[in-house]
Order: structure tokens, then C-alpha cells, then sequence
């Protein structure tokens, strides 16, 4: 009978990450690593690194590549988004007028004891809700989501990792008279898809993964402190020394930058599902180590999820890795960078032509000094024939017009058209909006992937909420202020929970465009002056808080005055 075994041991973890690096390596002409790492320079503007091009010349780059995917990210995440949680078979209908009861329930702890009911599961799933946007401000995941985003445009795919930090502060005690701090709560990371394997690459599902191994290179001073704080014993810990990385790939993630005298040490933390006898129910296993050493022995996490949101820029067919756009786009980057290097040259080369000079009859040195007086000893065909310029080839009109029109294309090839990117020239508001609207729909398909993985970062963390965080209060800020709910995850952990992302409209307005509308509305007396301040875009008006106030005093005393004079 075939036994299968979860591999945890230090050498078999290594062996299993070089395995799926090796995966990585064959993708694409380059590699993913490699193929990551030109991508980057692109995109930052380092596009000549390599040609040997010297410094005789210079080298002109118009980087499309950063205004293509600034513009596409900017729009991904132009629009304001909101995470709903439900749980499957509660229904929300009617329970309004309970929600309020269950409320004060929840504030003075008398709620019943056995079954859960359908009134108080919604009440939580609302606090949820508000509570996202607590620990999304508290973790700065609007910063978070612009890097895994960077990383998904740049190297195929972004994700990010939630995990339980054992060292938060929550503000929180579990006593009123607190003495006792409630510490821990879950924090985030985004992750190189270079440091990332998967167990099964060919599986595009990642929670149906056998297994997930991330590598760190890591301050050695920080790995032996947790390794100590998690028991370790002390002639296992003299094992964790600096290595330079080279077990696995020093290129990936930048670890060739790090200085010779480096103290970092690699780390592979590796998760896994382990099921009980009759495969009816899992657990997600973690646990760390050096190459020689076991950090922290496989451990519950008490979660049903693997902790990762994983995002593909374009998706690859049968695979988890996702593919860079800018791949595909460095050829004609390359070739409009050489264009327009060839013209400059060519302009420069013009202006400033060749100058041949005859030794045998100009004896003096001569210099670019306009009024420069050159002595020139022969009869008159040798002054003629003493200094004469090389006129260089020039260039054609259409040479330029060609390398616009190839840099128009690669744009609106790739969907950064003048509409979408704001660049055209129109008066009319409704007209602009249209055709910035139809310019975005392909952009749609990125959207929604961005959506799905909002949406597979709530599913995570309700999971720790919900496993994790035992009996706490859960902070909600709202118009009406700042409030607690108490709250114990052990009761809905048998809720099966889900998330809906709620897409709100995004603002295709520009201010000088709203400024204009409540213009014209204010002159046609549609709207009041108390409206249009409302409504103009912060900033335009200095203290407009104060200009209304006075406003308001104005119209009072002319409100009295009025009155005065009826009597």
C-alpha cells in the first residue's frame, strides 16, 4: 500500500522549492526571473542597460511602457470599491427592525447560548463589513494593493500574503479594568512571485494547491530571536549562520545587490493542507526553517485558507504563473528608442557638422569660438581649400512621422488611447465621458481580475477573524462616530462566509469640468450658493468652512431685519 508523506524537513523543503524554481526557469524564452528583471528596468526607464552603446551619443528613450501601465493601473484602481460579507443560507430580509435589539444584545453580552440566529449573523456580517475598512486603513492596503499591482504589470503576477503578527497592539483588553492587553492581530506582505513556488504550477486554483513555499532572505539576528521565542534548542540555533542565497538563485528578488558582508540567512516557509483519516476536513499547516535548521516545527494555523490573494496580469493556459504585458512590448520600445536616438544624432550632426581641416596649411589650433581668426599662409586655393565642413545626410520628414505613428500605435495597441489618456482636445463634458468610457471597456477583464482578488483577501481575513480572534470588540468608524461591537469568532465558526465586492462609479470628471457644471447651474439660480460650496472639489476655495458659517450668519440677520420691518 503507497504511503504519501508531507515532506517538512529543512533538505526536503529546499529540494522542493529548487524543483519549482527550476519550473519557473522554463517559462517564457528567459525564464520568469530573468525575464522579471528586464521588465523592471523598462519600466523604470533603464532601457539602454546592456546595448554597449558607449557615451559618444545620446541614448534618447520615450518610455511607453510606464505611460501604458501607469494609465492602466490608475484606472484599475480609480473606482471605489466596498466589501459586503454575508453568510450563505441567512437571509437578511426583515431583520432590520431586530438588528438594533441584537445590537444592544451584543454591547451588554446577554446573548443566548446554542444556535445562532439568522438576525445576529447579519448584524455581524454588517460589523464585518465596517470592520474591513478599520484593518484595511490600519494595515494600508490602498499602499499594498498599488505594489502587488506594480508586480502583477511588471513580472505577470502579484500577491500578497496576510499572516498573524503575535506582536500588534489592538488597543483592546480582555478585562474591564484593564490589566489584561489583547495583543496579536493580522498584518500583510506583498510577495515577489520570484519568491513564490507552488506545488502543482499547472494548477491555476490556488487553494487547491498541495502546497505553497515562500523564501526569505532575512536579518540573521531577527531569524534567531524567533527561533528562540519558538524553543528551539540552543545546539540547533548555532546552525543558522549568513549564506549568500546562491542554494536557490541569488538573481531573484534582488539578492544580488546585497553587500559581500550581508548577515542574512535564507528562509523557506512552507504551508500546507493536512486532512483527517476519512478526507472529510482540513487544516492549513505552516512551518519554517534555514537550510540546516527548523525554525518553527509545523504548526496549526486554524485557518481553512491558504493566506495569499494572488493576482494575473494575463493569464497563462494550465498554469498558476501569470504573463507581463510588458513582455511583449520591449521590442518596440527598442526600436522607437533607436529611432529616435538615430534622429537626434542626425539633428546634432547637422547643426554641428564634421569640420576637415588642412594641417599642412592651418598651423594654428582652432576651437568652436564664434569670430575665431584663422591664419592661412598659400595662395587663395589653398585658404579655399584650408577648412570645409562634411555635410551629413539629412533626414527625411517622414522618418519622424514614422516614429510617431509607431509610438501612436504601440499606445492605442495597447489601449492607452488619446481619450483614455486624456490627451484630446474637446468641449463638450458628455462627449469626453463617452469616449473615455468606451476607451476603458477592455480595460474590464483587468478590473475584475483586480476585483476577484479584493475579493480573495476579504474570504482570508474574515477566516482569521473569525479563528483568531476569540472574544474582542471590533472597532467601526462611521458618520455617526466611532463605535465597538463585542464580538466572539467562535460562534459563526461553523458560518460558511462569503464576500461581494461592490463597485461604485468612478469620477470621470476633472475638476475644471465640475467647477464649469456648478457654474453654470449657480448663474441659472437651479442650485443655491450653499449647494455649489458643497459641492465644489476641496482645495479650490480657501476655508470654505468658514465662508459658509459666515454665510449662514448673513442670511440669519437679513432673515431678522426682514422680520423687524414686517412688524
Amino acid at each position: 500500500m503507497n504511503s504519501f508523506r508531507i515532506k517538512t524537513s529543512p533538505d526536503e523543503i529546499f529540494e522542493e522549492y529548487a524543483s519549482g524554481d527550476s519550473y519557473k526557469q522554463g517559462l517564457g524564452k528567459r525564464g520568469l526571473t530573468e525575464q522579471g528583471r528586464i521588465n523592471e528596468r523598462f519600466y523604470v526607464g533603464d532601457q539602454w542597460y546592456g546595448a554597449r552603446c558607449g557615451n559618444s551619443r545620446p541614448l534618447v528613450r520615450r518610455n511607453l511602457i510606464k505611460r501604458i501601465g501607469e494609465y492602466k493601473m490608475s484606472t484599475i484602481t480609480a473606482t471605489p470599491i466596498t466589501v459586503n460579507f454575508s453568510a450563505d443560507g441567512v437571509s437578511d430580509i426583515g431583520l432590520e427592525a431586530q438588528k438594533e435589539q441584537i445590537t444592544a444584545e451584543l454591547q451588554s453580552g446577554r446573548l443566548p447560548e446554542g444556535k445562532v440566529g439568522d438576525a445576529e449573523v447579519s448584524t455581524v456580517m454588517n460589523a464585518l463589513s465596517e470592520y474591513f475598512k478599520t484593518t484595511a486603513e490600519r494595515v494600508r492596503l490602498d499602499t499594498l494593493n498599488e505594489q502587488a499591482l506594480r508586480n502583477s504589470y511588471i513580472s505577470g503576477t502579484g500577491i500578497l500574503y496576510t499572516y498573524w503578527d503575535s506582536s500588534v497592539n489592538t488597543g483592546l483588553y480582555a478585562d474591564k479594568e484593564r490589566f489584561f492587553p489583547i495583543k496579536g492581530d493580522i498584518s500583510c506582505e506583498v510577495l515577489d512571485i520570484e519568491n513564490v513556488v507552488f506545488g502543482e504550477p499547472n494548477n491555476d486554483d490556488l487553494q487547491t494547491q498541495p502546497y505553497i513555499i515562500i523564501s526569505r532572505r532575512q536579518y540573521i539576528g531577527d531569524v534567531i530571536r524567533r527561533a528562540r521565542r519558538n524553543g528551539v534548542p540552543e545546539e540547533e540555533i548555532i546552525n543558522i549562520t549568513p549564506d549568500s542565497g546562491d542554494y536557490y538563485n541569488k538573481n531573484q528578488g534582488g539578492f544580488a545587490d546585497e553587500p559581500d558582508d550581508s548577515l542574512r540567512v535564507t528562509t523557506m516557509t512552507k504551508f500546507y493542507k493536512v486532512w483527517n483519516e476519512t478526507g472529510t476536513d482540513y487544516t492549513v499547516m505552516c512551518t519554517e526553517c534555514t537550510e540546516k535548521t527548523v525554525i518553527r516545527k509545523p504548526f496549526d494555523m486554524g485557518i481553512k485558507l491558504y493566506p495569499f490573494a494572488i493576482m494575473p496580469w494575463e493569464r497563462r493556459r494550465s498554469c498558476i504563473y501569470g504573463e507581463s504585458e510588458i513582455t511583449y512590448l520591449v521590442p518596440n520600445q527598442i526600436a522607437i528608442n533607436r529611432c529616435l536616438t538615430a534622429a537626434v544624432w542626425g539633428m546634432i550632426s547637422t547643426g554641428m557638422p564634421i569640420t576637415v581641416i588642412n594641417g599642412d596649411i592651418v598651423t594654428d589650433p582652432i576651437t568652436n569660438e564664434p569670430g575665431q581668426i584663422i591664419k592661412v599662409y598659400g595662395s587663395n586655393e589653398d585658404v579655399a581649400g584650408a577648412i570645409r565642413h562634411i555635410n551629413p545626410p539629412i533626414f527625411e520628414e517622414q522618418y519622424f512621422v514614422n516614429i510617431n505613428e509607431m509610438a501612436t500605435s504601440t499606445l492605442s495597441d495597447s489601449g492607452a488611447t488619446d481619450a483614455a489618456l486624456g490627451t484630446m482636445t474637446m468641449n463638450n463634458a458628455t462627449a469626453i465621458i463617452q469616449l473615455r468610457e468606451a476607451a476603458i471597456q477592455p480595460m474590464r477583464i483587468y478590473m475584475n481580475r483586480f476585483y476577484g482578488f479584493i475579493e480573495q483577501l476579504a474570504r482570508i481575513w474574515a477566516e482569521f477573524w473569525i479563528n483568531l480572534y476569540g472574544v474582542r470588540k471590533l472597532k467601526s468608524v462611521t458618520d455617526k462616530g466611532v463605535n465597538y461591537i463585542p464580538f466572539d469568532g467562535g460562534r459563526y465558526r461553523d458560518l460558511v462566509i462569503s464576500a461581494r465586492i461592490d463597485v461604485g462609479a468612478a469620477n470621470l470628471w476633472s475638476e475644471a469640468v465640475v467647477v464649469s457644471a456648478l457654474d453654470k447651474l449657480l448663474e441659472k439660480e437651479f442650485i443655491s450658493i450653499e449647494q455649489y460650496l458643497d459641492r465644489l472639489p476641496s482645495g479650490i476655495v480657501p476655508d470654505v468652512t468658514g465662508l459658509k458659517e459666515e454665510l449662514r450668519l448673513k442670511n440669519s440677520e437679513t432673515a431678522e431685519t426682514h422680520d423687524e420691518r414686517s412688524l
